[in-house]
């Protein structure tokens, strides 16, 4: 079972005041229009996954990052009707929208996040985030990603302001700019890397699809809201499992898309892309 609580408050805890969260969220999505806004147990996918980030312990806040377009302006204005931290950056340049957004809120760690993930299980991101918590000299970046092993849809990306600065200043290719990272991981030999890797043993990140980006992703994802959130609404990676477990239907919802992510349209540009990282195994 996946859990990784601990039992008493750590001594680290005392420096995640400097660790926020950011959910680079928009309405133009080309693929699904406005999928932030597709409701989930009666609010937003946009709301629901912000609603799963605060469970998480070792962050101080959790900021949804859009830009400053007209046709977003929805967001901003959903965010201040739930209580939401917003801010509004440039639409296509990610790694400016992300660094800028740190600087506002004053975090020295980002954990980058992106909004397509109403799945996502807090339990995961706390993993990450105690990674670096309790080494916070060892590394500039620590992810899930590299190589991936959760299922689909938990993506979690923590970059020092630092390393993300570096990034900032550096970052010359468009891919680079609008995806935030993949200068960092593409230098290793400038930033110190490194990756969670399930310590199941498991490798679901292309079986498994639990991310938000077609009209199937929404059935399937709206499926899980409507099977679990009644009963649960915390519910985790295992309850997932489970459920689809015993109805495997439902994850066949959306199965054509299994394995379907942004960076195989780079891999001729991306150098490091399914190379095994530093591993931190989950304790």
């Amino acid at each position: 079972m996946f859990n990784n609580r601990p039992r008493h408050t750590p001594a680290y805890m005392q420096h995640r005041d400097s660790v926020v969260i950011i959910v680079q969220a928009r309405t133009g999505s080309q693929r699904l229009p406005g999928k932030v806004l597709l409701p989930l147990a009666g609010k937003s996918s946009l709301v629901r996954q912000v609603e799963r980030l605060r469970r998480c312990r070792y962050a101080a806040a959790v900021v949804v990052a859009t830009t400053h377009l007209e046709s977003d302006d929805i967001i901003e204005s959903l965010c201040h009707h739930e209580g939401i931290l917003c801010f509004r950056g440039h639409p296509t340049d990610l790694l400016d929208r992300h660094y800028q957004c740190a600087r506002a809120y004053g975090a020295t760690t980002v954990v980058k996040v992106p909004s397509d993930c109403p799945l996502i299980d807090p339990v995961i991101v706390d993993t990450v985030i105690e990674a670096h918590l309790r080494a916070p000299r060892t590394y500039d970046y620590v992810s899930n990603l590299h190589p991936a092993t959760f299922p689909d849809g938990n993506d979690v990306e923590l970059i020092t302001l630092t390393a993300l600065e570096r990034a900032w200043n550096n970052a010359c290719k468009q891919f680079q700019r609008e995806h935030t990272t993949p200068y960092i991981w593409d230098n290793p030999h400038l930033f110190r890397i490194g990756n969670i890797v399930w310590k199941s043993g498991m490798d679901y990140s292309m079986s498994h699809r639990w991310t938000l980006d077609y009209e199937a992703d929404y059935h399937f994802i709206r499926t899980v809201y409507d099977e679990l959130y009644d009963k649960k609404p915390d519910f985790g990676l295992n309850d997932i499992l489970w459920m689809l477990n015993a109805k495997p239907e439902i994850a066949r919802i959306n199965s054509v898309y299994a394995g379907v992510n942004w960076y195989a349209h780079h891999l001729d540009e991306l150098t490091t892309v399914g190379e095994h990282h530093t591993r931190i195994l989950i304790q």
